[in-house]
């Protein structure tokens, strides 16, 4: 368990997790931590954790100034990375089972020196993971997964291939399959209005999307689309389907968040070591105020337990040979 950016509310949500004493009885926690830090965030929070004796204060490898409070700054990107190193070198090495970090302030991470597009690239590239990967975004209703996700609108068509959409899928499908169902229903969104208007809006999906789902089909995954999205969310909300396949973050963020804003959850699908943290940001805003909200952290919680004891992970053959089938 890492804190996150310790200039935002993740110190303070770390604090209200450790002090329930019912999840802890779940896990052991290793905190990249110190006991007194720990006791600074639950004063910050109002939190009152008691014995501690399940609990194994790591530390950080962080050696840089004080953090400063709600605001964005390097030395905040800088101990966050730290934190995460040291919590993927533990289960790389077998002693931990899973990740659950806190929020993280993509600016500071940047400011720090992190040039990949987000963490979850970040996470690959040091675990030396060269399979496919995306985010995956949880709500109690839904599973969603994105085709891209942390890139400029203006590069969005340019990062859909058919590769890319199967993949998509049947990392979706084996997700929802081994965290909500054994056989789950998935839909697919369009990227362009009217999901392109038989070629008059766009072609992708003509060239890419619909010829990726044919093949998701003939491969036994019950999958549907390409719809439009303005549509696709209100029929998945209703129950239609357990999953949704997004071309771009906003495309699914602005459904997920509205559907279940106190819920969400990311998961950071692919990569070979289940890492859960909750979908929001650092809230500078409220730190110190005592009213972090901590519900979506408790659902990022039970994710992150249940994947460390759960089914194993698809290999990273699993998917990185798809392209070959579809043109890329």
């Amino acid at each position: 368990m890492t804190p996150g950016d310790l200039s935002g509310i993740g110190p303070e949500l770390l604090a209200k997790l450790l002090a329930d004493t019912t999840d802890r009885a779940r896990i052991h926690a290793f905190v990249t931590a110190t006991e007194a830090e720990l006791d600074e965030f639950a004063n910050l929070a109002g939190a009152e954790i008691p014995a501690r004796a399940d609990i194994e204060f790591l530390g950080t490898t962080y050696r840089g100034p004080q953090v400063p409070i709600g605001e964005v700054s390097a030395h905040a990107g800088q101990r966050a990375l730290a934190d995460l190193a040291s919590a993927l070198d533990l289960c790389d090495s077998g002693q931990a089972d899973a990740v659950l970090f806190l929020p993280l302030n993509k600016g500071a991470l940047g400011l720090a020196g992190m040039a990949q597009e987000d963490e979850l690239r970040w996470f690959a590239e040091r675990l030396g993971y060269s399979g496919f990967t995306s985010e995956l975004n949880f709500i109690e209703s839904l599973v969603t997964a994105r085709v891209t996700s942390h890139i400029p609108v203006s590069q969005i068509s340019e990062g859909i291939s058919a590769g890319r959409v199967l993949e998509t899928i049947e990392l979706l499908h084996h997700v929802v399959s081994q965290s909500r169902t054994p056989s789950p229903r998935l839909a697919v969104c369009a990227l362009n209005p009217h999901a392109g208007e038989g070629g008059k809006f766009g072609r992708e999906e003509i060239d890419d999307i619909g010829p990726a789902i044919e093949l998701a089909q003939s491969r036994g995954i019950d999958v549907d689309g390409p719809f439009p999205c303005d549509t696709l969310f209100a029929r998945a909300a209703g129950g239609d389907y357990d999953g949704v396949v997004t071309m771009y973050h906003d495309q699914g963020q602005i459904a997920m968040k509205l559907l279940g804003f106190d819920q969400g959850v990311t998961v950071h699908g692919g990569i070979p070591i289940p890492i859960a943290t909750p979908a929001h940001g650092t809230a500078h805003g409220i730190v110190g105020t005592g009213t972090a909200d901590p519900g979506p952290s408790r659902h990022a919680f039970d994710l992150a337990v249940r994947m460390a004891g759960g089914a194993p992970r698809p290999p990273a053959t699993a998917v990185t040979s798809t392209t070959e089938t579809v043109a890329p």
